[in-house]
């Protein structure tokens, strides 16, 4: 029996983008993804160690494992694998008075959607890239397996909510979990046999990454479909049947921005192929389901352009996507999971608010601002008028608030704001301060009240908090913001409201009522390769490595001293150089180093190869806390003439947020 009728409900998600989250009742008192504390993007948990997503939790809610009322464990690998023990994880063994639930990737996904949503009755439908084996399914999750598959992993589920109750209506599988099959060198295209695979084999053929698919929705309106939907699947006897066509039309191995043209064809071919699939399964599930209400989530949740299709036409009156659908999500709908289990009430509260990380204190940010002597108080009282003045004077600002986002999208608690009148805009953004790709769209933020004015809704609702609609500017408007406008006369767009969004939405009514402009480009604040910050040490750290201009934190606007010029201006120096000199042989083997931070000690994996090459030999040595970082570049640069300051300047991040090294503005004695 629970301690009380407010329960205290862990929720985790094991996966390659895990995540924790800690219910009280029917509160999310907190949650976070991995990747935000460990410094590394897409950080994976598994259940058999300890996680610092969990004491983060824990420490926010001043609580200890002992007064956990249960605890819902969900993976996406098997649970029978050994990195799933999770009898053998610390926490777990303290969570004395914890009832242990396990539940699948896919059902876990729905509770997320489902839950969280407001909704008494909902049509759900989940899809991603791979999900739970057979074998962890529920019976009546296997019983709505369709066609003759019996072993193999989920990649789409659709169910029927009710109450605090899920029913399978269709579970489909990839046999032998071969949803993406690479070749070995990446001769040619990976095949694929999921819809999520789709994506992931395009960014793979395209980028060099499989974890790229987000560009690969941004690069396809410079594209046009030359590829049929039919040449990726076909659909047979209510399934999907996928082919290995397009595959082997791409045998070779250049990469962006080898075959522009080629490549956004192949974009654009897989999102209308990607749409197609996804209309045809919400008509499934609307014949299915009696409910009006559709919700929605899995990695491919997050494809806005799909998104705006699904509301416009699959036929349900209301849509709810939830802001983290991929898999930092599943730890939130193992954490309902859990709460129905003990409590079976949906007291159908919707969440409006992305902001589900910790709150920091006044003092914690002074404390960092205190830390990093590279900093300058601007303004210690700051507006909302002051923020506005400083965007439409055409000055970038990175703007931190409240507690994080749990999902992959920075909503104004996290974000780079800028002006989107500026038609240089995105050329800055990206080569000052985000460093990537030309060709990625940044999103609108838009007061709520004036959508209507802006984009063409054609009858569909105004709302899109989460920054999962895309929109089309109305005439004419897209040149008086042409900083947000993609190629195709689009932007991914998010609304704010006063009630949800609190500061975020006072800055963008006073830059408004200056310029006439209700509108913000807004990005995610962080540099390329590196998740978006979490800490205030994380945001200053921002500005020095950053081109930002200006910082807004605990009501201060922050500067760079003028003396300090470049995030070269930096010594570097290694945090432990004890331990790293004894971890070097397993730093070369396994590629991962072992590290210290404020939630405990973690394993850190280095994939990047400049990075791991500067953790293995510190710049052979250089990286001593004595010799500034323009100095350490300019030597490597004598060895490799092809190494850029921003690929320096992006390992250095990388092991600053790892906590491998530190950065000081002096030399160290």
């Amino acid at each position: 029996m629970p301690s009380s009728d407010q329960p205290w409900v862990l929720g985790v998600s094991a996966s390659h983008n895990g995540a924790a989250c800690l219910l009280k009742g029917d509160r999310i008192v907190v949650a976070i993804q991995e990747e935000r504390i460990l410094g590394l993007k897409r950080a994976p948990i598994n259940l058999k160690k300890n996680c610092l997503a969990i004491n983060y939790c824990l420490q926010y809610a001043k609580i200890t494992p002992a007064d956990l009322d249960c605890i819902v464990l969900s993976s996406q690998s098997s649970l029978d694998d050994p990195s799933n023990t999770y009898t053998d994880n610390p926490i777990i063994q303290q969570a004395i008075n914890a009832k242990i639930e396990l539940i699948g990737h896919h059902k876990a996904h729905a509770y997320s959607a489902f839950a969280p949503s407001g909704f008494d009755d909902a049509a759900v439908l989940v899809i991603d890239g791979m999900g739970s084996p057979v074998s962890d399914l529920d019976k009546d999750e296997q019983k709505a397996i369709v066609g003759n598959i019996s072993q193999g992993s989920e990649t789409i589920s659709l169910y029927d909510a009710s109450g605090t109750t899920l029913t399978p209506l269709e579970k489909h599988l990839v046999t032998n979990h071969d949803w993406l099959k690479p070749y070995q060198g990446d001769v040619r295209m990976a095949d694929f046999a999921s819809l999520g695979g789709i994506f992931s084999s395009c960014a793979g053929q395209i980028f060099g990454s499989y974890s790229d698919a987000g560009k690969v929705m941004g690069l396809a309106p410079y594209g046009s479909p030359t590829i049929a939907a039919e040449e990726f699947f076909s659909i047979n006897n209510g399934g999907l049947t996928f082919h290995n066509n397009v595959p082997k039309r791409f045998t070779f191995s250049e990469r962006w921005p080898q075959h522009q043209q080629l490549y956004a064809d192949l974009a654009c071919s897989a999102q209308q192929a990607l749409e197609e699939a996804i209309l045809y399964l919400t008509r499934q599930l609307k014949q299915k389901s009696n409910s009006k209400n559709f919700v929605y989530a899995g990695g491919v949740a997050l494809n806005s352009v799909a998104n705006e299709r699904i509301v416009r036409e699959s036929g349900f009156e209301n849509v709810y996507i939830i802001p983290p659908a991929e898999d930092s999500g599943a730890a939130l709908g193992a954490a309902y999971y859990g709460l129905w289990s003990i409590k079976p009430t949906n007291t159908k509260n919707t969440l409006k608010s992305d902001s589900l990380g910790a709150v920091y204190s006044e003092s914690e940010i002074d404390t960092a601002i205190n830390n990093s002597p590279w900093v300058e108080v601007i303004n210690d009282q700051a507006s909302p008028e002051d923020v506005a003045e400083l965007i439409a004077n055409n000055n970038i600002i990175g703007f931190f608030a409240q507690g994080s986002e749990l999902g992959p999208r920075s909503l104004g608690q996290r974000s780079i704001l800028c002006d989107p009148r500026r038609k240089d805009a995105k050329k800055v953004l990206n080569d000052r301060v985000k460093h990537r790709e030309g060709f990625r769209p940044f999103a609108p933020v838009i007061l709520a009240e004036e959508v209507a004015n802006w984009f063409d809704l054609e009858g569909t609702h105004p709302e899109s908090p989460f920054m999962l609609r895309v929109l089309r500017f109305r005439e004419n408007a897209e040149e008086k913001v042409p900083g947000v406008t993609h190629c195709d006369g689009s932007g991914r767009v998010q609304t704010v409201t006063k009630e949800n969004n609190g500061q975020y939405y006072e800055v963008l009514k006073a830059f408004h009522a200056k310029t006439g402009v209700p509108i913000l480009i807004n990005t995610s604040l962080n540099v390329m390769g590196e998740p978006i910050v979490e800490t205030p040490e994380d945001t200053l750290y921002s500005l020095a490595m950053t081109d930002l201009d200006y910082i807004f934190i605990g009501n201060k606007i922050l500067g760079k001293k003028k003396r300090f010029k470049s995030a070269l201006d930096f010594y570097p120096y290694f945090l432990q150089p004890d331990s790293l000199q004894a971890a070097k042989t397993q730093l070369q083997t396994s590629r991962q180093l072992q590290v210290s931070t404020p939630w405990g000690e973690a394993n850190l994996p280095i994939h990047d190869p400049l990075t791991l090459q500067l953790a293995i030999d510190g710049a052979d040595g250089l990286i001593n806390g004595k010799t500034k970082a323009r100095s350490v570049l300019k030597h490597l640069q004598a060895k490799q003439s092809k190494l850029s300051q921003s690929a320096f300047i992006r390992s250095l991040v990388q092991l600053r947020r790892g906590r491998v090294i530190g950065l000081s503005t002096t030399p160290k004695k």
